[in-house]
Formats: structure tokens, C-alpha cells, sequence
């Protein structure tokens, strides 16, 4: 089946229908990088807690450490029982040939298992890839599909699915109001499945630059052309407030690191990084990376609105960071010079 796609973004509410199935059953972007001035926020009196797993393979049992890490944040039985919860991987391109490039999907496989575990009442897989693709296309290049089919999870296109607006409450874009997909009200839980990986214009790419993929795409656009134009980094922050997402599950096991989020190389970090603020997240992933959060405009704009992002207000549970640090090699670019710790 072919997509129907269209740079326009806009559309009507009337002509924004939902397609949801059970599987089985640069340039113009770089033009909005800034971020607006905005004072600084203190961020003394948030603190949050984030999870570090050591995972070297993604054929290792990896319930366990998801559980582990859940657990230690106090997300666990109590949290899930009953609830609905979207699992938002990062497919952002089908392909075979780069399996790093998308959220693997033997991750996605233990997430949805712990999960029912926890007696929640359903788990399903939802994303709105950037690029124009078919979902079926892609669901079957990024090796997801099978994994739907034998766990009989359902997967929602939320390219694709009926939007409702939300006010834009954060405003570091010109935005004054936000679509999003109506696939959000069904859901008690959202979380957001990023790769970590490298972004050649934002710097990284991880838990709240993931929820670029929720905004549907026939009223955003592909590659969600009206979030770049209204510029990259303040459109990530005015996402997360009206998205405000559950949790953070990082796929740190195989990254990306250089021209990501598509054209990068491998880099094997072993990790997995867990919380339920993704700012901290994110700032804890960026170290982990070798890259310093308060350089990455997003995050530092985050600092004190969305979460904490200084290593004295995030308290580490499980792995320590500092051994595991690794650089990943980033593009030799004016706009990403000065991001190393």
C-alpha cells in the first residue's frame, strides 16, 4: 500500500482520519535551530532519579534488566496494573541494512513482556515515522513486524490517526496550539523507546526528541516540516509539555554515533537508561555519550521547566556513569563545536 504524503502540513481537522491495524491479524531545517531567549530557570528544587543497565547483546534476557530498573524507580507492579501503555520506539527509516538506526526490536519485545507482566490491561506500539514511508514497509524493514505477529501487539500509525489540539502552554515556538493524536487519550502510560544516537543539527537524539515521532505526519508533514521550521530544539520542548510522557527506556545497547540520526555508523554502548523524567534522561544518556547537556540548547533550556539536567540533582540508581562514558564521534560543524564535557 502506498502512503499518502504531502509536504503541506495543516490539514483540515475534517480530513485527519486514523489508519490503525493489528499485524498479524537537512537544509530547510537548519533554518530553525535558535532558541528564543528565555530567563534562566532554577532547577534546585526538582530532582529525579535515572537508571543505568549494563546490556552488551540484545539476544541476552532483557526483561531483566527492564524489570530491575523499573523497580528501582518505583515503577513497578502498583504503577502498571490496569493501565494502558504506548510503547514509542524511534523507526524513524526502514532498513535492514542499519539496524541501528531504529529502536531494536528485541527490546520493544521485553518492554511489552514486563509490562504484562505487571498485569497491564494492554500494551501496543505506536509511531509516526518522520520519513513518507508505508507502515507495513517499514514495520518489516526495521525486523518489527515479526515481533508484533508472535506477541500479538498492536501497532497504531500515528501518521495517521484523528488529531486533537492542546495549547501550546511552553511557547518556545511561535506555535499556539499543538495537534496531536487521539491514540494519546487512549493511553495511561507513554513511553518513549529512543535509539541513543547523535543528530546532526540538535546534537543528540534521545527520550524527548523521540516524541517528534507522536506528531502526526498529515498535519505536520514529512519530515514534520512545520516542527523544523518552527525550530528543531524549541519544538522538542513544546512536544514534551503537551505530550508529558510516563517514561524513558533508552535503547543505548547499539547506538549511533556522526551523521545520526540516519547516515551515522555504529557504536557499542552496552547500556540501557531508564527514568521517568526524560530531561534527565537525556542529560545522563548525553554524558554517557561524552557530551555535555548544558551545550545541547534543548536540554539546557529544559533545566528548571521540565526536569533537572545537573549531575548534583539527578540521583543515578544502578550503573555509575562516569566509567561507562564513551565519546561519540560527532560532525566536524560549527553548530555542534563545544558539545564535548
Amino acid at each position: 500500500m502506498e502512503p499518502t504524503c504531502s509536504s503541506d502540513a495543516g490539514a483540515p481537522e475534517t480530513n485527519v482520519k486514523r489508519r490503525r491495524f493489528l499485524v498479524g491479524a537537512g537544509a530547510v531545517a537548519a533554518a530553525g535551530l535558535g532558541l528564543k531567549s528565555f530567563r534562566t530557570f532554577d532547577e534546585s528544587a526538582r530532582r529525579a532519579e535515572v537508571f543505568i543497565a549494563k546490556a552488551d547483546s540484545y539476544d541476552a534476557n532483557l526483561e531483566e534488566p527492564i524489570r530491575a530498573g523499573l523497580s528501582a524507580l518505583g515503577f513497578g507492579p502498583s504503577r502498571v496494573a490496569g493501565k494502558s501503555v504506548l510503547l514509542k520506539p524511534n523507526l524513524v527509516e526502514p532498513t535492514r541494512e542499519a539496524p541501528h538506526v531504529n529502536t531494536h526490536p528485541a527490546l520493544i519485545r521485553a518492554a511489552a513482556a514486563v509490562f504484562r507482566g505487571w498485569r497491564a490491561r494492554e500494551v501496543f506500539v505506536a509511531e509516526g515515522q518522520g520519513h513518507c514511508r508505508d507502515s507495513e514497509l517499514v514495520l518489516e524493514q526495521s525486523g518489527l513486524e515479526p515481533v508484533l505477529d508472535e506477541e500479538r501487539l498492536e501497532f497504531v500509525d500515528l501518521n495517521h490517526d484523528d488529531v486533537f489540539f492542546v495549547a501550546n502552554t511552553l511557547r518556545f515556538t511561535n506555535m499556539e496550539r499543538l495537534g496531536l493524536p487521539s491514540m494519546l487519550r487512549r493511553a495511561d502510560l507513554i513511553v518513549s523507546m529512543p535509539k541513543m544516537k547523535t543528530h546532526h543539527w540538535a546534537g543528540v537524539t534521545l527520550a524527548m526528541k523521540n516524541l517528534f515521532g507522536v506528531m502526526p505526519g498529515v498535519y505536520y508533514g514529512w519530515p514534520k516540516n512545520v516542527l523544523h521550521f518552527a525550530g528543531i530544539p524549541g519544538s522538542i520542548l513544546d512536544v514534551n509539555a503537551a505530550v508529558r510522557p510516563h517514561l524513558a527506556i533508552v535503547d543505548g545497547i547499539v547506538g549511533m554515533e556522526g551523521d545520526g540520526p540516519i547516515m551515522g555508523t555504529p557504536r557499542h554502548a552496552g547500556l540501557l537508561v531508564m527514568g521517568t523524567n526524560l530531561p534527565a534522561v537525556d542529560a545522563t544518556s548525553a554524558r554517557l555519550m561524552g557530551i555535555d547537556p548544558w551545550r545541547v540548547s534543548y536540554l539546557a533550556a529544559a533545566s528548571g521547566r521540565l526536569g533537572p539536567i545537573a549531575e548534583r540533582h539527578i540521583v543515578q540508581r544502578g550503573e555509575p556513569v562516569q566509567p561507562l562514558v564513551q565519546n561519540f564521534q560527532l560532525l566536524d560543524h560549527p553548530s555542534l563545536a563545544g558539545l564535548r564535557i
